[in-house]
């Protein structure tokens, strides 16, 4: 008579927790990046209504940046208020920065303390936005180089 084995074996099972453990090790680290550019993506899209306003004054007052360099001509050229801070951005920041028209936005520790800058290439015909890091990756943000 033959004795069938039933269950696995000691060595089938450390296998399996072995590739159970490599495959962690890998995932978590990519996960955390993922949490934090959705968390980015949010303070992104917290700004986009000040910029479709900065590119409104900028029309409005014939493209020249200096007519539009504080919250205030904006605010005041458009009726749109300028975000506030909160939720994962610690500080918000407009003005004419290198003679770019730029929004500074600074995270909090929740994302990892990286900083963005979008910054307005204005020409006759366009406004066009462009986003530097500083302090993190493109990875960490999902936004720059």
């Amino acid at each position: 008579m033959r004795n069938l084995q039933k269950g696995f074996t000691l060595i089938e099972l450390m296998i399996v927790v072995a590739i159970i453990g490599i495959l962690a090790a890998i995932a978590i680290p990519q996960y955390q990046d993922y949490i934090t550019r959705a968390k980015w993506q949010d303070n992104i899209a917290r700004v986009q209504s000040w910029k479709t306003a900065v590119a409104e004054c900028l029309q409005n007052n014939g493209g020249v940046p200096s007519e539009c360099d504080t919250s205030a001509e904006v605010s005041s050229a458009t009726g749109a208020a300028f975000p506030g801070v909160g939720g994962n951005l610690s500080a918000i920041a407009y003005g004419l920065v290198g003679g770019n028209l730029t929004i500074s936005l600074a995270g909090t520790p929740s994302v990892s303390n990286c900083s963005v800058d979008v910054s307005a290439q204005v020409s006759p015909t366009s406004v066009t936005w462009g986003y530097t890091n500083s302090g993190c990756t493109k990875s960490k943000t999902g936004v720059g180089t």
